[in-house]
């Protein structure tokens, strides 16, 4: 049994869904997870973790700042360790940007950090415009419209693929 840590940033609380439901299929095989979020990572002593795994969504083209500011500062401990990304954006919904290897934001995300996880995936965002503040829910609109999305201001639409996301909380089981 190993014990790992899933540390996640969220926008709108679609990406700790995710990791819910990976850290589920995690504990299923038998190892004990700690889920917990990049802002209370501070108070989390990584060395006591066999696994490291983190999420993060991207909202406006871009990663949270602390995923980086927190890769920057434990970038020795996430190189000797068995560990993972992947990131949550709504530009995954379209199949030619799904995967790590043609996700914009995840070949980003991997050329601007020393680190290079053992794994890594990108899941499908959701959109829920009743829960945006009124700037948000304007701008997620426009560049739905540009990008041939949901623009109905009432659209709740889960574009995750949640048996991918289940296949990846095996493949952090096993590696």
């Amino acid at each position: 049994m190993a014990t790992v840590l899933i540390l996640y940033s969220t926008t709108d609380g679609h990406t700790k869904e995710i990791c819910q439901k990976i850290r589920s299929v995690v504990q299923q095989h038998g190892h004990e997870v700690q889920l917990i979020s990049i802002d209370d990572e501070l108070h989390v002593d990584l060395g006591s973790f066999d696994k490291i795994v983190v999420g993060a969504s991207i909202r406006y083209g871009k990663h949270n700042k602390k995923v980086f500011d927190f890769v920057a500062r434990n970038e020795k401990i996430l190189e000797n360790k068995p560990s993972a990304f992947f990131s949550v954006n709504v530009v995954a919904r379209k199949p030619d940007k799904d995967q790590p290897d043609n996700n914009p934001y995840m070949r980003k995300f991997l050329e601007q950090v020393p680190w290079q996880p053992n794994e890594v995936a990108v899941f499908a965002g959701k959109i829920d415009y009743q829960k945006y503040r009124f700037f948000d829910r304007l701008t997620i609109r426009l560049i739905m419209y540009i990008t041939n999305g949901p623009t109905n201001p009432k659209t709740v639409a889960d574009f995750t693929n949640w048996e991918k996301v289940e296949n990846f909380g095996r493949v952090i089981s096993e590696m």
